[in-house]
């Protein structure tokens, strides 16, 4: 029998609402890390409207994410509720032009990098 875990229903309630939802340390306007900072620096170049939740404000939700993802470390991005990876994935995506096709592939609205 498998329980409900509250955490995760949440989870997945932000990923489904937002096509684009960035788990982060801080929030989009103040990150809290390098980390989180250049996800959400390449989002906004990239003019990619996406949603942020701080996980320094919720402990659960910090845990929560690492357990949900598989992925140990923070930020967390994820597309159409798939998810992307952590910034170092993030980076090397948008440098070889990989996130600018995952967008389109997704139907994200999004700035094309000149």
């Amino acid at each position: 029998m498998t329980t409900a875990n509250p955490v995760f229903e949440r989870i997945q309630a932000e990923i489904e609402a937002h096509p684009v939802m960035l788990f982060m340390k801080g929030t989009a306007m103040f990150p809290q890390c390098g980390f989180s900072a250049r996800v959400v620096q390449i989002l906004s170049h990239l003019d990619v409207p996406f949603h942020t939740a701080n996980v320094l404000e919720d402990p659960e939700l910090r845990d929560g994410i690492k357990q949900f993802s598989n992925w140990p470390t923070i930020p967390q991005l994820y597309v159409k509720g798939e998810f992307v990876g952590g910034s170092d994935i993030v980076t090397e995506m948008f440098q070889s032009g990989e996130l600018s096709t995952l967008f389109k592939e997704k139907g994200i609205p999004h700035q094309e990098p000149a």
